[in-house]
């Protein structure tokens, strides 16, 4: 049994390496901040593991992990809304990156959408999935992302800081 589990230990710290930046990335965008990203992904990670045998199986390890990363996040919004203390700390560098101002605007509208506003966008237009994977990564049907989605993005819309943004960089 040593070896048995020595064998799955490795294949999935294989999986987890290969997989950590992509899903870091996504759960940036529904978490808000890196700090509560790294902690979702560590959470949908070690269940994850706990589940290895039926994770592999799997036809698609990648959107089944990435379905347990949405409902962690769906189930810490629910256990308690986030929190913000600080908007930045004064110790950090400043963002790199093409236009950190244009990031910082994008990621406030992202983080202002409702949690299942926020999952259908990131999830169809940031991780580019059809509307199937994404209702099956959010655990509902075709028609509820089509809707989440639709808000989600007449809410982006609406933000003015995104229309200033758009129509000084040439956008529109």
């Amino acid at each position: 049994m040593g070896a048995q589990k020595t064998a799955r230990d490795d294949e999935f710290r294989a999986f987890a390496g290969s997989a950590w930046s992509r899903l870091l990335r996504t759960a940036y965008l529904l978490a808000g901040d890196r700090h509560g990203a790294e902690d979702l992904v560590q959470q949908a990670l070690e269940r994850a593991y706990v589940h290895w045998t039926k994770v592999r199986a799997a036809d698609d390890p990648n959107a089944y992990v990435r379905r347990i990363l949405v409902n962690e996040h769906a189930r810490r919004f629910r256990r308690r809304p986030a929190e913000y203390l600080v908007e930045a700390f004064p110790d950090r560098p400043a963002p790199t990156g093409p236009d950190p101002d244009a990031r910082a605007v994008l990621l406030a509208a992202l983080a202002a959408l409702p949690p299942r506003q926020r999952e259908a966008v990131v999830l169809r237009y940031w991780e580019d999935l059809s509307e199937s994977q994404t209702a099956a990564a959010m655990g509902c049907s075709v028609g509820t992302v089509k809707s989440q989605a639709a808000r989600g993005l007449a809410k982006l819309r609406e933000t003015s800081s995104l229309s200033e943004l758009t129509t000084v960089g040439g956008g529109r």
